[in-house]
């Protein structure tokens, strides 16, 4: 087949091509576009939304974002950095239901309250503090502390239902928190992509990427139904493959990947769909990490609502696999080693014995001791109620370090080659609650030359870019009404 050569090809049919594509569009409406995915539907692997556990994460209720430190204090910039990127998707998803390109916002985003539990009398110490450091910033208004029983019965009670009396246990809520479909998200922007003129290709894996002398990239594909080869040349590519990415980005030989490599961290949640014990529970509830435990394996008890439909997960209950994809092959890991990351994927190895511990012990719990874990948050948890489903893979980022070799990075990384004509994304959450701020660095990044005449058009799509809300607290009221009102997040 004779090679064309298209404006814009992005690999990976998750939320994060969905989102560069559709920003893409609405800023250049006469590029060309083509999007490749391995799978048969867009939005299966980590955008799926029984493979995520569907947080808008705002930083609302996950304690990662606010570690204690070694003496004892607590800092709250993380979590607000987090906040502020949320708002900026909410924004961004809120324009694109006023432009028709989202018909429905239900169809993907639904109020579901954020709330943080904890046992144990240094756990409520610590959410106590956390919470009067939270209590005044404009982004978490609303937010309420509790440490009794009867209060907390009243925000879940399956949280208190049944647990032994006299036990300290606290729990803080914040009712402008969201459930969000990535999965439902994906497919209506590519539906949009599609409708404009983009070229989607489904069951279809990219195996070659090479940069010619001209600039631009050729890129070699295979349809997976029938085995049929063919290259297509781009001038810009995204490669949004989930943990895919890195193997790709290795295959266009850029520099900047050089040192880079992926620790695979898969996991199964609980999930029950029993109307009566659904019906018990409406909030995403984040506990504490075990010690040695990765942030992503935060424990937390979630309302989900796929197809209109709401169940509720537990978990993750972490475990390893070699696969960079749920449905990657095994030899994903070892086929990525490099002589240039071979050194920091050991320091990584050598100095994080507690998180392997944690691996190996969730590796080895039977079925009966992952109940039991559920039955700390939720002590009237029936066997039969419940059923393990298998959570998406992640792939977490280790990378070179000047003084360790190399480190363990938990959160996203984007991965750009020097004249910006091809860019990547590593690593895990927040991913995908945060893709539309990441997408705009992405083509501020890329696009230098272009983004002065984007500029305009970008912030009238989100009108907060390149401002802090949480700075103004009349902007932050109002940000955050106008998006619940258009993206129908209201409670009354």
């Amino acid at each position: 087949m004779s090679t064309k050569t298209v404006d814009v090809a992005l690999i990976g049919g998750g939320i994060m091509s969905a989102t560069l594509g559709t920003m893409i569009k609405l800023l250049q409406p006469d590029w060309s576009i083509v999007v490749f995915e391995r799978l048969s539907e867009v939005g299966l692997e980590s955008s799926n939304p029984w493979n995520n556990a569907g947080t808008g994460h705002a930083a609302l209720a996950e304690l990662n974002y606010m570690p204690e430190a070694p003496d004892g204090t607590l800092e709250a910039s993380k979590a607000l950095t987090i906040n502020e990127q949320f708002q900026v998707s909410r924004q961004f998803w809120s324009s694109l239901v006023d432009l028709g390109v989202i018909p429905d916002p239900t169809s993907f985003i639904n109020p579901t309250p954020h709330m943080t539990f904890v046992r144990g009398e240094a756990n409520v110490d610590y959410l106590r503090r956390r919470y009067e450091l939270l209590k005044d910033e404009p982004l978490f208004k609303g937010i309420e502390f509790s440490d009794d029983p009867h209060v907390i019965y009243g925000w879940a009670p399956l949280l208190v239902r049944d647990r032994v009396k006299g036990e300290k246990i606290a729990a803080t809520r914040i009712e402008t928190g969201t459930d969000v479909d990535f999965g439902s998200l994906t497919s209506q922007l590519f539906d949009y992509l599609q409708r404009n003129g983009a070229d989607l290709h489904l069951e279809t894996e990219v195996r070659k990427l090479k940069k010619l002398k001209n600039g631009t990239w050729k890129i070699g594909v295979r349809e997976l139904v029938g085995n049929t080869p063919y290259e297509i040349g781009a001038r810009f590519v995204f490669v949004g493959a989930g943990g895919h990415a890195l193997p790709l980005l290795q295959k266009a030989h850029i520099p900047e990947i050089k040192g880079f490599g992926g620790f695979p961290i898969s996991g199964q949640f609980f999930r029950t769909d029993n109307p009566k014990v659904v019906a018990q529970h409406q909030a995403k509830v984040y506990g504490k990490a075990a010690v040695g435990a990765p942030p992503m394996s935060v424990p937390h008890l979630d309302t989900r609502v796929v197809d209109g439909q709401s169940s509720l997960l537990f978990g993750p209950y972490a475990g390893f696999s070699p696969k960079f994809l749920k449905t990657g092959s095994w030899l994903d890991l070892p086929g990525s080693i490099r002589v240039h990351n071979l050194w920091p994927m050991l320091a990584v190895a050598r100095d994080n014995g507690d998180l392997m511990k944690y691996l190996i012990g969730e590796l080895l719990a039977s079925k009966k001791k992952k109940l039991e874990a559920l039955r700390e948050f939720m002590p009237t948890a029936e066997a039969e109620d419940w059923y393990l489903i298998t959570a998406g893979q992640r792939v977490q980022v280790m990378k070179k370090d000047a003084k360790k070799g190399g480190v363990l990075q938990f959160g996203t990384e984007v991965i750009t080659s020097a004249d910006g004509s091809i860019s990547g994304l590593l690593g895990a959450s927040p991913g995908a609650s945060t893709a539309v701020p990441i997408m705009v660095d992405l083509v501020q990044r890329c696009f230098p030359d272009l983004y002065p005449t984007w500029e305009k058009k970008l912030n009238d799509l989100i009108p907060s870019l390149g401002t802090r809300l949480n700075e103004n607290k009349s902007k932050a009221a109002k940000t955050l009404e106008s998006t619940a009102m258009v993206l129908e997040l209201s409670r009354e």
